[in-house]
């Protein structure tokens, strides 16, 4: 801080800078305004000279203005928050698909860091951390009392380095730990097979790569499987989100025309509607769309365009309900700020904030036993039976490892071959 600061005050600096030009009186009613913020500030000045010269242990005047500016903007919503540059530098590596840390996604809920979901492949989905779960401690230390930001960056470190968080879940009665290794967090942002005739793509997180490397995948996966394709199951499951554009690009590859979201801010002006071009790169075959609780943001917008222009059947759980725009406004040398400044709208004109999306057909995850056929004999096992035309066809094993695995999955592909039936077109079993 300047000399002439500390001769005129914090408060008297801000005024300063904000009134701009004090030879010239502003219009009463901006006057007026002026003179509140001005008061604001001279209290804001005020605690920061106390805090700075009293307070038990000397604080840069750095630390203060970055731990102000982030109270500020973190009292507003678990969203906005400060980014220090080397901050603002992991968050734009990461919207390029690689970075370092646990693979998380996280909010803040009641003082706690929340898990929004896991990210595929990383040692926090390997280690078994789940959508909802709810951090307590990092390493021994209690979560309750830190910014969000403040835990994220406890929770990263050298590659290779040793975490423990202590969770809550609510499936069990007591907290427990889990210990984990940070790793470097490549994402690999769609991945791409063919379950039989139905195609299966999966969208872990929108990056600046996604929609690209998503319609590379369902062209190959078209030319491969030819006239025998009989739906596509777009899996969301437990993907936070990310950019916008991408998300709009993702719903705009499976649309004709339309509304695919609108964001509305504070002021009507502010009204954005992103709309759908010609050309549905699957020409209209059947689709199902799989979400759960884990399922955010970018998620919510691709779930919900489909859904509202019926362009797919929804199926899993209701969305977490990740409704808000958040803008990266950088502060030149001094990292940036994450302000949310709209909500985001279907094309049917629903909120989803802290509503989500409410899937057409629920169906809950769940371990499916496979029984064996209690019934005993059968019509092969009867003495002097009618032999059948080309022989007993073995069963699909393929399946019965499908249904046993991944319930939600196996219902959506069941769905999609239920159509094709009704539709008349005789799907193959993968």
């Amino acid at each position: 801080m300047t000399n002439v600061a500390a001769r005129l005050g914090f408060a008297a600096v801000f005024g300063l800078l904000i009134t701009g030009c004090v030879l010239t009186p502003p219009p009463a009613q901006a006057q007026s305004a002026s003179g509140d913020t001005i008061r604001h500030l001279k209290l804001f000045g005020d605690v920061f000279e106390r805090v700075r010269n009293e307070y038990v242990e000397e604080v840069s005047e750095q630390e203060l203005v970055e731990a102000a500016i982030n109270g500020m903007l973190t009292a507003l919503d678990p969203h906005s928050g400060y980014l220090d540059p080397n901050r603002y530098r992991d968050m734009q590596v990461q919207t390029r698909g690689e970075f370092g840390g646990l693979g998380i996604e996280v909010t803040m809920e009641n003082g706690l860091v929340k898990v929004v979901s896991p990210i595929d492949d990383t040692p926090a989905y390997r280690a078994g951390i789940e959508a909802g779960d709810l951090i307590t401690h990092i390493d021994g230390e209690p979560v309750m009392g830190l910014s969000l930001g403040e835990a994220v960056e406890r929770m990263r470190g050298p590659v290779d380095s040793d975490i423990e968080l202590k969770v809550m879940r609510q499936s069990r009665e007591e907290p427990f730990a889990i210990s984990l290794a940070r790793a470097i967090i490549k994402i690999s942002p769609v991945r791409a097979r063919a379950e039989g005739d139905i195609a299966y793509i999966r969208v872990t997180t929108f990056n600046e790569q996604t929609n690209a490397v998503m319609r590379e995948e369902v062209a190959k996966l078209k030319d491969e499987m030819g006239d025998q394709f009989r739906g596509l199951v777009l899996d969301m499951r437990n993907n936070p989100g990310g950019l916008l554009d991408q998300a709009v690009a993702v719903a705009d590859a499976f649309l004709d025309q339309g509304e695919i979201v609108s964001t509305r801010g504070r002021r009507a002006q502010s009204v954005q509607r992103f709309n759908a071009r010609a050309g549905d790169i699957i020409d209209g075959t059947p689709m199902v769309i799989l979400i759960n609780g884990g399922s955010a943001s970018a998620s919510e917008i691709v779930a919900g365009a489909l859904q509202d222009h019926r362009r797919g059947i929804v199926m899993g759980t209701a969305s977490f309900g990740k409704g808000s725009v958040q803008t990266i406004m950088p502060i030149s040398g001094q990292g940036a700020i994450r302000l949310t400044t709209a909500r985001y709208y279907t094309p049917a004109g629903t909120s989803i904030q802290a509503k989500g999306i409410t899937p057409d057909i629920e169906v809950q995850q769940a371990n499916v036993e496979l029984l064996e056929d209690t019934n005993g004999r059968r019509e092969a096992d009867l003495r002097g039976r009618l032999d059948g035309e080309g022989g007993v066809e073995d069963t699909d094993d393929a399946t019965a490892m499908l249904d046993s695995t991944d319930y939600q999955l196996a219902r959506a592909i069941d769905l999609l071959r239920g159509i094709a039936l009704y539709e008349g077109r005789t799907p193959t079993r993968g």
